[in-house]
């Protein structure tokens, strides 16, 4: 019994009646509440299989419909499987019969080959036949030739080529020397044309330096105070300066000798503003000395800048400026390098106008082809790779750089080398742009004179016009007239490649044969 009618039971006093009614009542509940939901449960398992028969309905719909659709497809890729396979079978067909007609003609020309092969067969027996028949005859001949003539053949062949080669080599001497009159006549009228007209338009003052600067000095007391107490000023000022300070009995005058330029203006600007300010010590030396580094630095960049204004060069970078101004401190040859260098790329110019050669190239091949001595003195090696590692640090192409290098090789890699290299002969060549002293004189003109006698057959050599020219006298019996011309190459190579000079030399071969006969 639950525990509620046990409460109330014993709460509430009842009847035996009531308490049988409240059972029954309860009871009756109970199976109205069972039926109840029964019919509740049936009518919405009704409801949902009612719902579940809708669904798969209309599922089994969908499905016929989609076999449906699905039918539709499978029969078009069918039909267009079909469609697609008649076509590839007609193409095949049509393959085939081109590939019948091509092996039918195939066929027709295999044997029309083999016809003409078996013919050339033929001819070619007949041919060999045909030979054979002519080298017995020839044979023949040769044997009747050797009894009527009485030499062998080998002596026949030896006279005959012995002929040949001697008209051969007369009539090519002659032909040679008429290709090179013609040659050099036309190239030598162009050339003068072209090279005077730029030497012309570009005409440049020179100047001789030497390795030694002179300082006047107001009086010969000066010379004392400039040598000091035991020589320590004028020990003061060679050591500072790298030069050498030479005071002897010329009156009034004090000689500054050394290889560089720079430091010989050096000491004789210090030397100059020592004398003005009268103050002549060692520590007044040291900032003379050290003032006029900073006026000559200045001085260079300022030549440096105009020399790159008067050639129309664009900015570059200001240590390559310094360097540039630094030339005019330097002398080749007694002649000013910064001149030179702006000549060379004046006439440089001009002539690439006249050819057509690449004028940038050539306007700052010509201004920097002498860079490298600036420095030559301080860095090892050759002025030419100086130049040419200089160029290529600062960042200029190779094909500038290359000038630097070009204008000393014997053939030049490029046109505006040879500009260059011309430019540079013709500043250097002109008449006062150098000098040289005797000996060099004479030495330059025995070097021309010894690599002449060097070569075989030569009987005397002579150099003549300052070394412009050298005549060479040869054997006539060891020369003859082709000879002559190889020879008169081969001397002129041999000097380009071991002498220095400016301009060119010319190299003539004399041979002649002299006969004497008195009569009596």
């Amino acid at each position: 019994m639950p525990f509620w009618i046990v409460a109330v039971y014993q709460r509430i006093p009842m009847e035996f009646s009531q308490i049988l009614f409240i059972i029954i009542a309860l009871a009756a509940g109970g199976a109205i509440g069972y039926v109840a939901r029964k019919i509740i449960a049936q009518k919405l398992f009704a409801n949902i299989e009612q719902k579940a028969n809708t669904v798969l309905s209309e599922a089994q719909n969908k499905a016929k419909e989609m076999q449906l659709q699905a039918k539709d497809k499978a029969i078009g890729i069918i039909d267009t499987a079909k469609r697609e396979e008649r076509e590839m079978r007609s193409e095949l067909q049509n393959i085939q019969r081109r590939l019948e007609k091509r092996e039918e003609m195939f066929d027709q020309k295999l044997l029309s080959l083999e016809d003409k092969k078996t013919k050339l067969e033929e001819k070619g027996k007949q041919i060999d036949d045909i030979k054979g028949q002519i080298q017995k005859l020839h044979d023949e001949e040769v044997v009747k030739l050797e009894k009527i003539s009485q030499m062998s053949r080998d002596d026949a062949k030896q006279l005959l080529l012995q002929s040949v080669e001697t008209d051969v080599k007369e009539e090519g001497a002659h032909r040679l020397q008429e290709l090179e009159k013609m040659t050099t006549t036309e190239v030598e009228t162009k050339a003068r044309t072209i090279l005077s007209t730029a030497i012309m338009r570009c005409a440049a003052p020179h100047t001789s330096e030497t390795t030694t600067s002179i300082v006047t000095i107001p009086s010969e007391d000066m010379k004392g105070r400039i040598i000091g107490k035991e020589g320590r000023n004028i020990r003061a000022i060679e050591q500072l300066t790298g030069v050498e300070v030479i005071i002897d009995e010329t009156p009034l005058t004090i000689i500054v000798s050394g290889f560089s330029a720079i430091r010989r203006q050096i000491a004789k600007r210090a030397i100059d503003k020592l004398i003005g300010d009268g103050r002549i010590h060692p520590g007044r030396i040291e900032e003379m000395v050290e003032e006029s580094k900073r006026e000559l630095a200045e001085e260079m960049r300022k030549a440096g800048e105009e020399a790159l204004e008067e050639a129309g060069v664009g900015s570059v970078d200001p240590k390559l400026v310094q360097l540039l101004g630094r030339l005019k401190f330097r002398t080749s040859y007694g002649q000013n390098v910064l001149r030179h260098s702006l000549e060379v790329c004046h006439i440089a110019m001009l002539l690439a106008k006249e050819i057509g050669a690449n004028l940038s190239v050539v306007r700052i091949g010509g201004l920097f082809h002498d860079i490298g001595k600036a420095v030559d003195h301080e860095v090892q090696g050759g002025h030419p790779e100086i130049g040419f590692n200089i160029m290529k640090k600062f960042g200029f192409a190779d094909e500038i750089a290359y000038q630097c290098i070009g204008h000393h090789e014997d053939r030049p890699k490029s046109v505006e080398a040879m500009l260059v290299k011309a430019a540079d002969a013709i500043s250097g060549g002109r008449p006062g742009a150098r000098k040289e002293t005797y000996e060099q004189y004479v030495k330059r003109l025995t070097d021309l004179e010894q690599i002449a006698s060097q070569f075989k057959g030569v009987e005397k050599t002579y150099a003549i016009q300052a070394g412009r020219e050298l005549r060479v006298f040869v054997q006539p019996e060891a020369i003859d007239d082709l000879a002559a011309y190889k020879l008169a190459k081969d001397i002129a190579m041999k000097i380009e490649a071991e002498l220095a000079y400016p301009g060119e030399i010319k190299v003539t071969i004399i041979r002649e044969t002299r006969v004497i006969e008195y009569a009596r």
